[in-house]
């Protein structure tokens, strides 16, 4: 469609353009309702943060069989040497309360872990595929490939896959929708929403609709909002996904009595190629930046200390609070350090040519090469070696290979770092998304401040606050987009049709 939105109505109006904002305007579409998508980027640049991942999605599928079900490419030559541990909604639920430390939302953290298996089952019916996380998610041993960590699936073509299948969808179902339009108002009228009014090509434009469905992200992308609630160091995070992920929606919803909710001075960063660009790039899209495969190293600040247990728990369950971690050091750099028999495990992001990798044939030469403090740095690693116990080093499993004597400890996978040549990748922190938003209930309708709906209003993806705290269990980010954006698409759209008291 054109532009042109002057004297528009619609039942609908999804803000945004990413996961969460895609499956909200297929639902309500679903629903009978006729939707409009306003997306702030230019065409070239939509896509929102989910346009940027890896495609990991945690779901709660149970049995393998369940993956076969997504998945049915899969042979059955591959499904028989295929170790896949089950992971049923108790275990995702667990590990939601583990990595929060219980301070997710019961009722949120229930309904994500509880649709997650049918919103599957669901995008794939919307021309959603997916494929097996085999180069991030396991190994292969003894002729097997065995999974790990709970998160064995992803969209084919990471993102982009995903953005790709979701926009096809949007066109077969004839959902206009428009670039370079920026939300800035929510019209209220006789307490319920009756339009948004947005900014076209400098002017401003009034939108008729029924329903608002927010969904264009969190404040990651705001620098000052970044300082004000999560600390003036994060002025210098590095914004790993789209630039317009500034905090509309979010500002929006609370100027028309919206709660705030969730951990505002907390967000989702990790460990990032230093080199990173300051804000996403779309010419170089599906995460190919991040660094990993941590677990496996020992990481080394400037100072030439360890500053985290690199081997706590697998990857999926702290790469999300490391990279607070990271920021913290000196320069907000740390080196991630691997000798020869470490670096052909490391993942496919550290072969690629954008990451940026230091090699020496002694860890002397290594130390020389880096800006850190040499003595401290080679008695680190040092101190590291003699602290390693015996044991069997499996990466496919918390292999309790640790250390003793030194602090901080390495809890799995510790392996001497003795055999030339040496490698170090330097990392700094890479903010994904904050964990401060709205409170919606478990249908997606935006709540005030009595934790009553506000008419007409929902919200989805990282819209919504109380969900993830301190960290989150990787992949579970897209999972919540997907639930909450199908759940609150439905509701805005059942709103819209009087099929049911919405608002009541």
């Amino acid at each position: 469609m054109s532009n042109n939105l002057v004297d528009s109505s619609y039942d609908t109006v999804v803000v945004g353009a990413g996961n969460a904002a895609l499956c909200s305007a297929i639902a309500a579409k679903l629903q009978g309702a006729n939707v409009l998508v306003v997306e702030r980027a230019p065409k070239e640049k939509s896509g929102g943060n989910s346009y940027f991942t890896d495609g990991a999605i945690r779901v709660a599928y149970g049995h393998f069989e369940n993956i076969r079900k997504v998945i049915p490419e899969i042979t059955d030559n591959e499904a028989e040497n295929t170790i896949m541990p089950d992971y049923d909604t108790e275990d995702f639920y667990d590990d939601m309360m583990r990595v929060t430390e219980g301070k997710s939302d019961p009722e949120l953290a229930s309904q994500l872990v509880g649709k997650s298996l049918e919103t599957i089952f669901w995008m794939r019916e919307q021309g959603v595929e997916f494929e097996l996380n085999k180069g991030n998610q396991s190994f292969v041993k003894d002729g097997k490939r065995e999974f790990w960590g709970g998160l064995p699936l992803k969209t084919k073509n990471k993102g982009i896959g995903l953005m790709g299948y979701l926009f096809q969808r949007l066109n077969e179902l004839g959902i206009d929708i428009v670039y370079d339009t920026r939300a800035i108002e929510l019209v209220r009228e006789e307490e319920k929403i009756t339009g948004v009014i947005v900014e076209q090509e400098r002017e401003m434009v009034k939108i008729n609709c029924s329903s608002v469905v927010l969904a264009n992200g969190s404040f990651e992308a705001n620098k000052e909002m970044r300082k004000k609630y999560i600390g003036e160091e994060w002025a210098e995070a590095r914004v790993r996904g789209t630039e317009f992920n500034t905090g509309d929606g979010i500002e929006m919803a609370l100027a028309v009595g919206a709660q705030k909710y969730g951990e505002w001075s907390g967000c989702h960063s990790i460990g990032t190629d230093y080199h990173v660009p300051e804000v996403g790039d779309f010419n170089k899209p599906g995460d190919i930046f991040k660094k990993h495969s941590y677990p496996l190293s020992i990481m080394l600040n400037k100072e030439g200390k360890r500053f985290v247990d690199e081997g706590a728990d697998f990857r999926n369950y702290t790469y999300a609070k490391y990279g607070k971690e990271i920021l913290k050091q000196k320069d907000h750099v740390a080196y991630q350090i691997y000798d020869a028999n470490t670096r052909p495990l490391l993942r496919e992001e550290y072969n690629l040519e954008e990451a940026t990798c230091v090699q020496a044939d002694s860890i002397e030469e290594l130390a020389d090469k880096l800006s850190v403090e040499k003595e401290q740095f080679l008695n680190t690693i040092k101190e590291y070696n003699n602290a390693i116990q015996d044991g069997e080093f499996n990466p496919s499993i918390k292999d309790g290979k640790h250390t003793e004597g030194i602090t901080p400890p390495k809890t799995n996978w510790a392996v001497k770092i003795d055999e030339a040549p040496f490698y170090a990748f330097p990392v700094t922190c890479g903010i994904t998304f904050s964990f401060g938003g709205v409170h919606t209930d478990k249908e997606g309708r935006v709540l005030d401040g009595d934790g009553n709906p506000i008419k007409g209003l929902f919200a989805a993806g990282e819209m919504i606050g109380g969900i993830f705290y301190g960290n989150y269990p990787g992949g579970s980010g897209l999972m919540s987009g997907a639930v909450f954006g199908k759940l609150a698409g439905t509701s805005a759209g059942k709103y819209v049709q009087n099929k049911e008291e919405i608002g009541s």
